[in-house]
């Protein structure tokens, strides 16, 4: 988003929302006239949800300005309303600061019970891999032994990154099942693993 960064949010009863959505648009009375005439040249959009307005603008100093405007116009006209504090877009989390984070893809395998990161380990001998497995379930570690070949769950990539150079293992997403076309790969047909 390149323009339009920052917002306000009004929420207001449906029956005077249409009101204030007017009144933003053709003429505003008293306070509010006097503060908006800073705001003139702007071009602020305004959009309505229900019973929430969203103003949004470019600047923090726009948004704040817009909000002291839509203040002054509730009071002029005696309408009950919260105005919420100046937004701000979080591009790189695709929300408004004010918005809860969402759950992340990793967190979100978690809830439906996989690992959402996996290291796969090829031991030399079946004995090695019991041993390996044994410590590492110990260490509180979710593992599926296969023969010499281990799947340890992990919930992020960086314990993945940690465990894989530790255990000389490779770090691959988890998953409810993985298919691969290689049969030289002794894990062809692994599913996702329960987190430690």
């Amino acid at each position: 988003m390149a323009r339009d960064d920052y917002r306000i949010r009004i929420e207001i009863e449906d029956e005077h929302a249409g009101g204030l959505l007017e009144r933003l648009g053709l003429g505003l009375s008293g306070e509010a006239a006097d503060l908006a005439s800073d705001l003139e040249a702007r071009r602020l959009v305004v959009s309505r949800d229900g019973d929430d307005l969203f103003v949004y603008a470019t600047t923090p100093a726009e948004a704040e300005n817009a909000r002291s405007v839509i203040q002054a116009e509730l009071r002029d006209n005696d309408t009950a309303a919260v105005t919420g504090p100046v937004e701000h877009w979080l591009d790189e989390e695709d929300r408004w600061s004010d918005d809860p984070p969402a759950d992340s893809w990793e967190e979100e395998a978690i809830d439906r019970g996989f690992a959402p990161w996996e290291v796969r380990v090829g031991m030399a001998t079946h004995a090695d891999a019991r041993d390996l497995a044994d410590r590492l379930e110990q260490e509180g570690y979710a593992v599926e032994r296969r023969w010499r070949y281990l799947i340890v769950g992990t919930a992020s990539k960086e314990e993945a990154d940690a465990l894989a150079a530790r255990v000389h293992g490779e770090v691959e997403p988890g998953g409810e099942l993985v298919w691969e076309v290689t049969p030289q790969n002794p894990f062809a047909v692994f599913g996702g693993l329960g987190t430690p």
